[in-house]
């Protein structure tokens, strides 16, 4: 067993017993210790792919070209600074390797509320974060030709019962929403986030009520009661994600999520062509002066209503001449 697989997983180890003691106080040092373990696992994967490489050129995160003395240049490591979890999913995807960025994204997120927000139920926290990690751990080892419930010892079955613990609670908040007559596909799909701490675990406390506005929302893991409107913005930020920086990389282009005026929520969703709050629709508007079609954004913001960007921009300059 080489050195980095002993210590991710002594971390893991040591951040289950912390979970374990279910004591507030413990609660950082479960999530620190947890995080740093599956951190070093994925880095101990790398190791494994490319047995024969260096380990500062597996792990460092940012290389800078210096001259080789034979007219080319080498890349070496600049600075101290390792693979992260904001890094180690392209890392993964160069060496040809699966990894769930996504939950790596949520165990980072569960992480930074804990040390930074204190959630008022760090218990549920921690168990968040194992359970999110978990088909990372999982996926981790395989990638090794490893058995988790070999090396994790007393963890894993902990782990076991932490994972179907929150996947029990996760099913209960979302049947408490399952009635509800949603204005959002994407919401109906993906559910509710805390708009505070980002958890999964909201639930309706009228677990009969079938509408929207109706409904009063309480998070399981910080105990946070958020509006609708708060829920819903911050549900279709994390859902639309992705997509909105696909579409900036790839087309420098807006969108998908735009500025509501009507409940003044940045809550409008294109592709659904309504407000998933208050369900306003902007329909299409064709430019009163150039009849080409005008863009939502400026169906939103533009000045001048029946103009598109440009002829607003055109008649402006008229007004100043």
């Amino acid at each position: 067993m080489s050195k980095l697989f002993e210590n991710a997983v002594v971390s893991i180890q040591l951040g289950v017993e912390d979970y374990q003691a279910n004591d507030p106080r413990r609660a950082i040092s479960a999530v620190r210790n947890f995080y740093a373990g599956v951190l070093l696992l994925a880095k101990e994967t790398l190791v494994r792919a490319v047995p024969n490489a260096d380990l500062s050129d597996l792990i460092g995160a940012k290389y800078k070209p210096v001259p080789d003395g034979s007219g080319g240049v080498d890349f070496v490591q600049d600075g101290n600074s390792t693979i992260d979890f904001v890094t180690i999913g392209r890392r993964f995807k160069d060496f040809g390797l699966s990894i769930d960025q996504k939950a790596l994204e949520e165990l980072n997120r569960i992480r930074n509320d804990v040390e930074h927000l204190y959630t008022q139920k760090p218990g549920e926290a921690v168990r968040e974060a194992i359970a999110n990690a978990f088909p990372v751990v999982v996926q981790l080892f395989e990638h090794m030709g490893e058995a988790p419930g070999v090396h994790l010892g007393d963890a894993w079955p902990v782990m076991l019962e932490a994972k179907a613990l929150y996947e029990k609670e996760l099913k209960s908040c979302r049947d408490s929403l399952s009635h509800v007559d949603w204005i959002s596909g994407t919401i109906a799909k993906d559910g509710l986030i805390c708009p505070v701490c980002e958890s999964k675990l909201v639930r309706q406390l009228d677990t009969d009520n079938t509408q929207q506005s109706n409904m009063d929302l309480v998070c399981r893991a910080c105990g946070e009661e958020p509006t609708v409107e708060a829920a819903i913005e911050s549900s279709l930020t994390e859902a639309l994600r992705g997509e909105v920086y696909v579409r900036l990389k790839d087309a420098g282009e807006d969108g998908p999520q735009y500025h509501c005026r009507e409940c003044d929520n940045e809550t409008y969703v294109d592709f659904e062509g309504a407000c998933a709050v208050c369900g306003h629709e902007y329909g299409e508007e064709d430019c009163d002066r150039c009849g080409a079609s005008i863009p939502l954004q400026d169906i939103i913001d533009g000045e001048h209503s029946g103009l598109c960007g440009y002829c607003s921009y055109q008649y402006d300059k008229l007004m100043r001449e």
